[in-house]
């Protein structure tokens, strides 16, 4: 990254390695490095999608996922939205005396205002309605006539956003499940056409299997990976080559 020019990068989606819940081929990060670096590099109105969650130690969730929301704030980052990737119960994860853990979070950073949104409506909407006309009566008592606006069959999502996982589900590339833990590539798919356009340049830090990066390709976007793992670096470029 310290190879990337200021002002450089549209979006990044990425999710780092968290609370040693996987070994990544021995590799860690320095949190407040790579969060000061990204806020270099991201442009003025640009996003960052930080996908994180919690370990359960010795009964107590490590709260990490609050800590780095925190540090990107002190950084410069504006929190835009605070969102949920859910999923379906899958294995032991968490304390196993508490309800079962089936979330992580997606900070939505920006660097000040953010300049591309591009909402996905997919929500049906219980009523739809076409917009008319009508009157409203002022203060006076007169009658004022007003356009009312209607309702379409579908609205904005909310921000929980659930996907299934596992083979078959995060993705068809079975090369892929040679990383220890991808993300579905239709999460990154989504947050790939929800703040940036055609054309513009996507990065992901920690690339990893490239699911980020071969989204990116799919919607017409440039992209950039950072991977210090030379046989992720194999397995990403297998996954991007395939689509060439």
């Amino acid at each position: 990254m310290a190879k990337i020019p200021d002002d450089f990068i549209d979006l990044t989606i990425t999710s780092p390695p968290y609370d040693n819940l996987r070994t990544y081929d021995g590799y860690s990060f320095d949190f407040e490095r790579t969060a000061k670096e990204l806020y270099r590099v991201t442009k003025q109105g640009g996003v960052c999608v930080w996908v994180v969650g919690d370990a359960t130690i010795n009964g107590s969730e490590t709260g990490n996922s609050f800590r780095q929301a925190i540090g990107f704030l002190n950084i410069g980052f504006n929190l835009f939205d605070t969102m949920i990737y859910a999923k379906p119960p899958r294995g032991a994860v968490g304390n196993n005396k508490s309800y079962w853990q089936t979330f992580e979070y997606m900070f939505v950073l920006s660097k000040n205002k953010i300049k591309k949104i591009n909402l996905i409506c997919d929500r049906k909407n219980k009523e739809s309605r076409d917009g008319d006309k009508g009157t409203k009566r002022t203060k006076s008592g007169e009658l004022k006539n007003v356009s009312r606006s209607g309702y379409g069959t579908t609205g904005r999502r909310t921000n929980i956003w659930q996907y299934n996982t596992g083979k078959g589900h995060s993705t068809k590339d079975k090369i892929a499940f040679n990383h220890p833990a991808i993300f579905p590539e239709q999460l990154a798919n989504d947050h790939v056409v929800s703040w940036s356009d055609e054309g513009d340049l996507v990065y992901d830090p920690f690339a990893g299997s490239g699911t980020t990066l071969k989204m990116a390709l799919l919607n017409r976007r440039n992209f950039i990976g950072s991977e210090v793992s030379s046989e992720y670096c194999q397995i990403a470029n297998q996954r991007i080559g395939d689509l060439k």
